[in-house]
C-alpha cells in the first residue's frame, strides 16, 4: 500500500509541477491557493457532470442532489490526498486553508452548473406551456 501511495504522490507531484510551470510561463503568477481553487474546481465540476449524467441514465427521476453529494465526497477525498501528497513530497504547504479554498472552487463551479441547469429547465417548461397554449387555441 505504501508503494501505491508513494506512486500516486509522485504522479500528483509531477502534475502539480507541470501546471505550476505552465501558469508561470503564461505569466499568470498564480499562488498555490489559486492553483488549488482552479484545478480542484475544474476537476470537481468534471466529476460532477460525469456522475450526474451517469445517475440520470440509470434513474428515471432526478437524482442531482445525490450526484452532488457523491461528487462532493470525491472532491473532499481528492483535496486531502493532495494535501497529504504535498506533505510527503515537500512540494507545497500542507494547509487546511488550501483544502477550504479547493472546496470553494468546487462549490463555485457546481453553483454555476446548477444555475445553468435551472435556466434550461425553466426554458423547457416555458416553451412546453407556450406550445400547450397554442394547441388549445
Amino acid at each position: 500500500m505504501r508503494e501505491v501511495i508513494l506512486l500516486l504522490a509522485d504522479v500528483v507531484n509531477v502534475w502539480h509541477d507541470v501546471i505550476l510551470k505552465f501558469t508561470q510561463m503564461m505569466g499568470w503568477n498564480l499562488t498555490d491557493k489559486d492553483l488549488h481553487f482552479w484545478v480542484i474546481g475544474v476537476l470537481g465540476i468534471i466529476g460532477l457532470i460525469f456522475v450526474d449524467i451517469l445517475f440520470h441514465a440509470i434513474a428515471k427521476w432526478s437524482i442531482t442532489a445525490i450526484s452532488f453529494l457523491f461528487t462532493f465526497a470525491m472532491v473532499l477525498v481528492f483535496v486531502f490526498a493532495v494535501e497529504i501528497q504535498q506533505k510527503i513530497t515537500g512540494s507545497g504547504n500542507m494547509e487546511f486553508a488550501d483544502a477550504v479554498v479547493s472546496v470553494l472552487g468546487f462549490f463555485l463551479f457546481a453553483g454555476i452548473y446548477f444555475v445553468f441547469i435551472g435556466i434550461i429547465r425553466v426554458i423547457k417548461k416555458y416553451t412546453a406551456n407556450k406550445k400547450e397554449d397554442q394547441d388549445a387555441a
